[in-house]
């Protein structure tokens, strides 16, 4: 049921930014990611923590929206196995005319489908569960 029912609230976004000159919700999540981040630059595998994907859905994602110009790939001096994805200022352009609409939009649904307090909840206990998430990255083994 849960997982219906993100899917469902990711389709609607993902046809809200469709009739926008918006990238898919894939690719601006990434980008808001790499956004926010001092430097806007990532290790890629932090960055597909961070986005909850595996590793090699997030490399694919990033060649995709490498060639589009929006991120760069850059080898990780302190290990060699390791890159580190950087937002393109193309890329940040991107954020910034993409991203207030799309956070109007989400903040539109839940506003209308669960009010002011219900809404708090929802953030409390999903920040919860990020959390909890990053701590299992976190742990050994």
């Amino acid at each position: 049921m849960l997982v219906e029912t993100h899917n469902e609230l990711i389709t609607t976004l993902t046809k809200r930014l469709a009739q926008t000159d918006a990238p898919p919700v894939p690719w601006l999540g990434v980008l808001i990611r790499l956004a926010r981040t001092p430097g806007q630059r990532l290790r890629m595998s932090d960055l597909a923590r961070d986005m909850t994907m595996s590793t090699s859905g997030l490399t694919r994602l990033i060649d995709r929206i490498e060639a589009a110009g929006h991120v760069t790939r850059e080898a990780c001096p302190e290990d060699r196995r390791g890159l580190w994805a950087s937002l393109t200022p193309a890329g940040l352009d991107v954020v910034l005319a993409a991203a207030p609409g799309h956070v109007a939009d989400l903040d539109e649904l839940l506003q209308e489908a669960l009010g002011e307090d219900d809404l708090e909840t929802l953030t409390d206990l999903l920040r919860r569960v990020r959390d909890h998430i990053r701590g299992m990255s976190d742990s050994p083994g």
